[in-house]
């Protein structure tokens, strides 16, 4: 699931840096690539780590990126996951929700944003309450993922209609509405990574 989330930021690091560029300083993209680099070198198979480990040590990985705000958050949304209780080396859907609104309430806890505000909440916000609702209807994990994944591509998107509230893009205003933001368009591409990787297991 990192490696696959972190070739969807790949993929789309310009693309992410022309969003921010609208209102930010351009460099979101080039943030992300870091942050990819991060995800990709998280899971180490020769490695004895157990999951809570792999994530706590991800999270803080990631917090180590210079990217600002954005890095600090998806630093901290890993780490929180690692709150929440799991198997050693597995986890059940039901686990899996748990660990993302873990992390959801990790991110909580150092943001004051909720979704509408034009952040990052507008896309991870739906991602895991999507996964908690397929998780009460006993949706497989890989259900229950592309569910979040669409969720967080829907927020995403309404983004563009909205007016930036935090941030240095909250001091343009009016100028914001019309472009997604960046760093909500960067959850849902690690949601869609997530999803194509157990899509993927799925089909082997």
């Amino acid at each position: 699931m990192f490696a696959e989330a972190a070739k969807s930021l790949r993929s789309q690091h310009e693309r992410l840096s022309e969003l921010d560029s609208v209102a930010g300083d351009g460099d979101h993209g080039t943030t992300m690539l870091r942050v990819a680099e991060q995800l990709e070198h998280a899971v180490d198979p020769s490695s004895s780590k157990n999951l809570q480990s792999i994530l706590r040590d991800t999270g803080w990985s990631v917090m180590g990126v210079d990217g600002g705000a954005s890095s600090a958050i998806l630093g901290t949304f890993f780490a929180g996951m690692a709150d929440a209780v799991m198997g050693e080396d597995s986890m059940d859907g039901h686990e899996l929700a748990a660990a993302f609104e873990a992390g959801l309430r990790a991110v909580s806890r150092q943001t004051k944003a909720q979704p509408g505000d034009k952040t990052m909440m507008d896309a991870l916000v739906p991602a895991v309450n999507a996964l908690r609702l397929a998780d009460s209807a006993s949706k497989t994990i890989p259900d229950a993922v592309e569910e979040a994944a669409s969720a967080a591509r829907s927020g995403a998107g309404s983004t563009k209609d909205l007016v930036a509230r935090y941030g240095r893009s909250k001091f343009l205003g009016e100028k914001t509405r019309g472009y997604p933001d960046p760093g909500a368009t960067s959850i849902a591409l690690l949601f869609s990574g997530f999803s194509a990787a157990l899509a993927t297991e799925r089909k082997s």
